[in-house]
């Protein structure tokens, strides 16, 4: 086995996790999960969503989780952000215990979420005016936020006027406008289509590697959590446990060719073995 793919063992303590899949080798934690995990309870009894999980995401690294429907990836990201508490365990961001939602994460859903009254600068300046921050310091930050990602010209159009892309490139700059130091994605590029999604995700990585930010993106699509990421979790079937975490050996920019390198068709079809041996993913 490449040893850069090296899978971790879900039933291995947590020390074991982050000796086999720190890639950075001394980096510093962005994000830490300690025995996390996730019961709903409901009239009809507990439903467990999730797991105990024991895993770190580095500061600035490019972290994707891929696992079937209904496998508590969205719940993760839930918790991460405060918007949701955990049954047991902690979530630690820069260190510090998460209780409720905070302003070091921007998330990023599946729909662009623009609305439709306000152009589209207005709509990047949202969490500036619902938190009450100073609108001449983050509006000359909104306009580089646009023009990094090709909106430059687009600031009055209202978002019927833009395409699917554009709007989600409009809802990127939403989420990064008050400088959070983490971007949370649900399954951002879903609702796209297939050649827009892979521009889109050409995209992302661009502005990942401009801002510096810590990524976390959950995807249903195998491919596209390897083309993406530094490093890839795959989930179990609900409740959602760790399978494995596997380091993404292809160099850095990435182009599309990187699906053509044998090192990501190997990794691929690796990652996909799990779900063959659980259900397909949707």
């Amino acid at each position: 086995m490449n040893p850069a793919t090296k899978p971790t063992d879900a039933n291995q303590p947590a020390a074991h996790l982050r000796l086999v899949s720190d890639r950075a080798g001394g980096a510093k934690p962005g994000i830490t999960l300690s025995g996390v995990s996730k019961t709903y309870r409901t009239r009809d009894g507990d439903v467990p969503s999730l797991r105990p999980l024991d895993f770190h995401i580095n500061e600035g690294e490019f972290f994707v989780v891929v696992g079937p429907s209904g496998c508590g990836k969205s719940t993760l990201l839930k918790m991460i952000s405060g918007l949701l508490a955990p049954s047991t365990g902690e979530v630690l961001v820069e260190g510090e215990r998460v209780t409720k939602p905070h302003g070091n994460v921007g998330i990023v859903f599946q729909n662009a979420l623009l609305l439709p009254w306000r152009n589209i600068i207005s709509n990047v300046m949202l969490p500036i005016d619902m938190k009450k921050l100073p609108r001449e310091k983050y509006l000359p930050r909104a306009k580089a936020l646009l023009k990094l990602v090709g909106l430059e010209g687009f600031e009055k159009k209202l978002p019927w006027q833009l395409s699917g892309g554009m709007q989600q490139r409009a809802s990127i700059c939403r989420a990064l406008v008050h400088d959070p130091k983490i971007m949370l994605m649900d399954e951002p590029f879903g609702a796209l289509d297939a050649m827009t999604r892979e521009k889109m995700n050409v995209e992302l990585m661009r502005i990942q590697r401009e801002t510096g930010k810590t990524v976390l993106l959950i995807t249903h699509s195998i491919p596209e959590a390897v083309f993406l990421a530094d490093r890839v979790l795959v989930m179990t079937e609900r409740p959602g446990a760790i399978a494995a975490i596997y380091d993404v050996p292809l160099p850095r920019p990435r182009t599309l060719d990187a699906m053509a390198d044998p090192a990501f068709t190997e990794l691929v079809q690796r990652i996909r073995k799990h779900f063959f041996t659980q259900s397909a993913l949707d």
